[in-house]
């Protein structure tokens, strides 16, 4: 059932994140695309409650369930730039704003956006972390718990990953190719 809940989540992030952009855009509704973006993290919170009734109805946690609260974490952690981003590409589509700028991809610039990176995976993983814990603590068994300590440590090992990362490019920074500019 969570596989199901999680898909469909992550479905529904998308519609309600274009129905609000198509009603702020194309629709020229800006209020109306506003009210429908503010409802983005009710997605996640649907997913919170699925989960929470799952644990609390005695399934044994899973690999599921620690997904689920991976979902979430990047969700609130990324949720905002990943609307900011598509809100960028959707006025400059229909409302003749500028093009949005890419991600940097030489030198300093691009070392500083690995950092950022780096900063919204480890909330990520906070918030992954602590909702995991926070499952552990209210099913209160160790032997129905084994998959979300697991998953504590997937978060750290993705966040140890990000922070190899950053600090490549900031050891070995990429260099623009001579001649382009």
């Amino acid at each position: 059932m969570i596989i199901t809940v999680i898909a469909a989540c992550e479905i529904g992030f998308w519609l309600v994140l274009a129905a609000g952009l198509v009603l702020s855009y194309p629709l020229r509704r800006p209020k109306a695309g506003a009210v429908v973006l503010l409802c983005v993290p009710v997605v996640d919170v649907v997913l919170l409650a699925a989960t929470v009734l799952d644990l609390r109805g005695g399934a044994t946690a899973d690999w599921k369930h620690g997904l689920a609260a991976a979902y979430i974490g990047f969700s609130v952690a990324y949720g905002h730039s990943m609307v900011t981003w598509a809100d960028g590409h959707f006025a400059h589509r229909f409302a003749g704003g500028p093009k949005p700028a890419g991600a940097p991809k030489y030198g300093r610039a691009r070392a500083a956006h690995e950092w950022r990176i780096l900063a919204r995976t480890a909330l990520a993983a906070l918030i992954a972390v602590a909702l995991l814990q926070a499952a552990v603590w209210a099913v209160g068994h160790a032997d129905r718990t084994d998959a979300l300590r697991q998953w504590q440590l997937r978060m750290a090992m993705v966040t140890g990953i990000n922070l190899i990362i950053a600090a490549s490019y900031t050891i070995w920074p990429k260099r623009e190719p001579a001649g382009v500019r």
